[in-house]
């Protein structure tokens, strides 16, 4: 028996983005929408188009790049963010419009400050116009994990009606038990008269470590889109992850109707983009794409799995993409060489100034280290685009001294306004003396949040990719920075972490104003 499409809707680069310093550059949105497309994702929310100028120009990048996923904008129940959402995904293939009104009763009250007949009404005339500019509209009923029942039928029956082709039942606080989420959407589904005429969608967040179980529930219980992102990056503790979303349904199709699309031997390569872009490593022990989701340390395991694999592994690691990214490219590659992987990654330079820097860095790496991989190339394409982009900032050179019995020592020379400064300073250790020489200039007020190391592949030459998170007045930002050098690698991600809050650009949060 044909199994039923289940649609993935990627919103990585729209709730992703709202976990705290993950701010993402249009060029890096538009890498990491182009390895959605390469995993055949099915919708891709690229973004809150009236945010901001540079959202905007994002999702309208999205728009005018990605061809074989539908590109949608998300949008409050109000004309001016549907006009601008429209307008940002104009040059899309198969563009969709996502709007929203809160629907429980705490967010009627306390932040829409508005009566029940007054959100179905303003929910109508937003789907209504939304339809005006195109033919696929999906609406959502935020918080619908705390709204009554009797009226997420009554809404969603008038959103339906209205022309909505996609209804979502977010679970936006992460409230909801998988038993009684599998069973409010199978309520709505058997109750709204019009049901048919909809794919029903959930959007399920992370707070009590449930939005990847409750999702399940739903789609057994008869949703037919699931709204996740890559890692589960987003608010809070983040969103379902596509990777275990996906992963689930194909690994246990005796239990599931439907089937995702999803070419699943690019979730690795994604993974590592979205951890290198926005600074959030993936923790070892996360599940698929973890570095330790397929090692075996218990001797019994080891013994089970060198035996007959299926033992102790439901899955296979090259199915995923684990292991099929061994040495790619070495010091003798030439320039043709690099280019074409780096285009089979997904990454493409605007101008052959940004592809010749990165080749020169290419090379640069490949006399340090014998094996060069995509992780590595990943990096090169990110510290080369942070270089190509405007900041007040910038690192000339270094020298940092540390020896047992002496206090550590960094001496640095930094680009300010297009002038070179010599700093120094002294601190408990190599990078907290970097750091101190850095702020002896810079003087930026920032307060110092994360400071995180990741080995970007294994082996004593790694590259060690270094995160650094600045907090000034409510404001966070991560940096982030590589060099087989772990110091360096510490003073690149502390200047881009200041390129970024001093750049300051003023975001509206979807969420955070009155509809």
């Amino acid at each position: 028996m044909s199994k039923e499409h289940l649609f993935i809707f990627d919103t990585t680069l729209r709730d992703g983005e709202q976990s705290p310093g993950a701010t993402m550059s249009k060029a890096e949105k538009l890498r990491i929408a182009k390895a959605l497309e390469k995993l055949r994702v099915d919708v891709i929310e690229a973004g809150f188009a009236i945010a901001s100028q540079g959202d905007f120009e994002a999702v309208k990048g999205i728009a005018e790049n990605v061809r074989e996923s539908t590109i949608c904008s998300l949008a409050r129940a109000l004309d001016a963010d549907i006009d601008r959402a429209a307008e940002a995904i104009r040059p899309a293939e198969r563009p969709r419009i996502h709007t929203f009104i809160a629907t429980s009763p705490i967010h009627m009250k306390h932040k829409l400050m508005m009566a029940p007949d007054e959100v179905v009404e303003q929910a109508v005339r937003a789907v209504k116009r939304a339809r005006n500019h195109v033919d696929d509209v999906e609406f959502s009923c935020e918080d619908a994990g705390r709204s009554e029942l009797d009226f997420l039928c009554r809404i969603i029956e008038a959103a339906i009606d209205a022309g909505a082709g996609t209804i979502n039942i977010p679970d936006t606080v992460g409230y909801a038990i998988p038993e009684q989420f599998g069973e409010t959407i199978s309520q709505i589904m058997n109750r709204v008269p019009n049901a048919d005429k909809a794919v029903f969608s959930v959007h399920c967040h992370n707070d009590l470590g449930l939005a990847v179980a409750n999702s399940l529930a739903a789609v057994k219980a008869g949703a037919r889109q699931v709204e996740c992102t890559i890692n589960g990056l987003g608010e809070r503790a983040g969103n379902a992850s596509l990777e275990e979303i996906v992963m689930a349904v194909r690994t246990r199709q005796d239990l599931f109707e439907v089937d995702t699309r999803i070419d699943t031997r690019h979730i690795v390569p994604a993974s590592r983009l979205v951890s290198t872009i926005t600074g959030f490593p993936v923790q070892p022990n996360k599940a698929i794409v973890g570095a330790n989701a397929f090692a075996h340390e218990s001797g019994i395991h080891q013994d089970g799995v060198l035996k007959h694999r299926e033992t102790y592994e439901i899955m296979q690691a090259q199915d995923v993409g684990w292991h099929t990214n061994s040495l790619v490219l070495g010091k003798h590659s030439g320039r043709n060489a690099f280019r074409t992987r780096l285009l089979e990654l997904g990454i493409q330079f605007e101008t052959e100034t940004e592809l010749n820097e990165a080749f020169t860095r290419f090379k640069a790496l490949a006399d340090l280290k014998h094996e060069i991989f995509d992780e590595d190339l990943q990096a090169i394409a990110s510290d080369t685009r942070q270089k190509e982009e405007e900041g007040r900032y910038s690192l000339v050179c270094m020298q940092v001294s540390s020896e047992t019995g002496v206090i550590p020592r960094a001496s640095l020379t930094l680009m300010m306004d297009g002038r070179e400064h010599k700093v120094e300073a002294e601190g408990s250790g190599p990078v907290d003396a970097t750091f101190k020489a850095i702020e002896s200039l810079v003087d930026s007020g920032c307060n110092l949040q994360l400071y995180s190391v990741n080995a970007i592949t294994s082996g004593t030459d790694a590259q060690g990719e270094v995160t650094v998170r600045l907090e000034r007045g409510g404001r966070i930002v991560n940096g982030v920075g590589a060099d087989t050098d772990i110091i360096i690698a510490s003073a690149k991600a502390y200047i881009e972490a200041l390129n970024l809050i001093t750049r300051g650009a003023v975001r509206r949060h979807p969420q955070g104003a009155d509809v």
